[in-house]
């Protein structure tokens, strides 16, 4: 009888300890198995110059440099040449700076923002939190927005976001954003792809894709 109580007793708490031991089970102790899924599908975007601002999110010195961010580095040229061809039609452009401290001198040399054009000052990831850029879209009669920056899953991510749940049409260039990696730069793109009330604003995109 006493064997029989020890075995059941070792039982009952080999399955306790197996009920625990699923319990305990999180996306953490599963995250090897996840499944990437497909890429987004890139599309065509058109820029209406008179409804259209060029959101140009923390290009600066501080986190846009070979040293500290080469994918943002690289992607700058080609950034600055949509900044300069918009300009020439009269879109808005906005710029942005990043870290605590960092004023407009901190923009990159190659941006050059023209007089008037409003650079906000380090807000966080939301461009649009403690900020007057809703009421300034909306004056003048913006209806989309060109998210681009760095890093992306902080500035364009939330901002984009942001402006997509406030009614805005959102163009987001793949090779307009970047971040330290690609796993970022693929999470932003997946979210605003997929997300509810989200997705159905975004436009994802690339830079040979957008026209006038």
């Amino acid at each position: 009888m006493t064997t029989l109580r020890t075995r059941l007793a070792g039982a009952i708490a080999g399955l306790c300890l197996a009920v625990s031991g699923a319990q305990a089970q999180t996306l953490i102790e599963e995250w090897s198995t996840a499944t990437i899924p497909p890429a987004p599908v890139l599309k065509p975007a058109k820029i209406v110059a008179n409804e259209t601002a060029l959101l140009v999110m923390d290009f600066t010195r501080q986190t846009c440099t070979a040293e500290r961010r080469k994918r943002c580095a690289d992607s700058v040229p080609k950034v600055v040449k949509l900044v300069n061809e918009a300009r020439a039609k009269g879109v808005l452009i906005i710029f942005s700076v990043a870290v605590p401290n960092s004023v407009p001198g901190d923009i990159l040399p190659e941006f050059k923002p023209a007089a008037g054009e409003q650079i906000l000052p380090p807000l966080g990831p939301d461009k649009f939190i403690n900020s007057d850029l809703e009421k300034t879209l909306k004056d003048k009669g913006i209806k989309t927005v060109v998210a681009m920056g760095t890093q992306a899953q902080t500035s364009v991510l939330h901002t984009g976001a942001t402006a997509a749940l406030k009614g805005f049409k959102v163009i987001v260039p793949v090779d307009g954003m970047s971040a330290d990696n690609v796993w970022p730069e693929a999470y932003t793109a997946w979210h605003l792809t997929t997300a509810a009330r989200i997705s159905n604003q975004v436009t994802l995109t690339r830079f040979d894709m957008i026209g006038f």
